[in-house]
């Protein structure tokens, strides 16, 4: 199993990034996606999630308004569509799959928002 983030970078603040994470391995129809994210000295943190269907998503207060994940299950992969950026943004962030108790992560993209 395998799942790769791509799409991070440079961005000014109020610049926009999409990230991909494309699993393999494992088929994400029937697993809840996420993106998490974590700072330098910080904790990891949720940032958005989105049920197997894509039914229903949640989002970090910190996020709401700004962020939107998606996902394709024919592509086999989960989006996230970060709008409005802020130096706060600036995280190595990692998607996870998770079913049941089993969970598998990827190894993150670095979004980095400065001037």
């Amino acid at each position: 199993v395998q799942l790769v983030e791509s799409g991070g970078g440079l961005v000014q603040p109020g610049g926009s990034l999409r990230l991909s994470c494309k699993a393999s391995g494992l088929r994400i129809s029937g697993y809840t996606m996420s993106w998490h994210r974590q700072a330098p000295g910080k904790e990891r943190e949720l940032v958005a999630s989105i049920s197997n269907t894509g039914e229903t998503t949640a989002y970090a207060d910190s996020v709401k308004g700004r962020f939107t994940i998606s996902r394709d299950n024919v592509k086999n992969t989960v989006y996230l569509q970060m709008d409005s950026l802020n130096v706060a943004d600036t995280a190595v962030y990692y998607c996870k799959a998770l079913l049941s108790s089993r969970d598998y992560w990827g190894q993150g993209t670095q979004v980095t928002v400065s001037s």
